[in-house]
C-alpha cells in the first residue's frame, strides 16, 4: 500500500503526493490528524503503540486530534512511518507479513525490531537498508 494511502489518501492530504516537492510542502504544512486514524485502522496498532514508534508522547498526540494538525516534525516522522511500512510491504508482498516483520526483533538490526529505530532519521535508513538486503537476498 502506497504511503499516502496508508494516511488516508487526497480525502486526507487535500493532493495525491507524486514528487519529492509534493511531499515536502504537506510535511511543512503539517499533516491532518485524521491521517493518524487512517495509519491505525490499516495497521491496527494501538495509539500507545503509534506513539512509541513516532516518539511522541501520547498526551501531545491527543492535543494535537483536538487542534487537528501535525507540527512539520511529527508529520515528518508520521510520513518516514507510512514510507518503511510502504517498502516493508513491497519486499514482504502483504501489510500482514510486513507489519510483523517490523515488530519482530532482527538480527541485522542487532536484535532490535525494526518499529523501534524509526524514530530516528538514522534507525529509519539502517530499516530501509535492511529491507533492500532481504530484497536482494542478503538476509533471506
Amino acid at each position: 500500500m502506497r504511503a499516502e494511502n496508508l494516511l488516508g489518501g487526497k480525502l486526507v492530504l487535500k493532493i495525491l503526493p507524486r514528487s519529492l516537492s509534493d511531499w515536502v510542502s504537506i510535511i511543512r504544512q503539517g499533516i491532518p490528524t485524521t491521517a493518524i486514524d487512517a495509519l491505525l485502522r490499516q495497521t491496527r496498532f494501538s495509539q500507545a503503540e503509534l506513539s512509541v514508534v513516532l516518539a511522541i508522547p501520547e498526551r501531545t498526540l491527543a492535543r494535537r486530534k483536538r487542534e487537528g494538525v501535525l507540527t512539520c516534525e511529527e508529520s515528518d516522522k508520521l510520513v518516514r512511518l507510512a514510507r518503511v511500512i510502504e517498502r516493508a510491504e513491497e519486499v514482504f508482498e502483504t501489510l500482514h507479513r510486513a507489519l510483523g516483520w517490523l515488530q519482530s526483533p532482527n538480527a541485522a538490526l542487532e536484535g532490535m525490531t525494526p518499529l523501534s529505530l524509526l524514530d530516528t532519521d538514522m534507525g529509519a535508513e539502517s530499516v530501509l537498508d535492511t529491507l533492500g538486503r532481504i530484497e536482494h537476498g542478503v538476509f533471506a
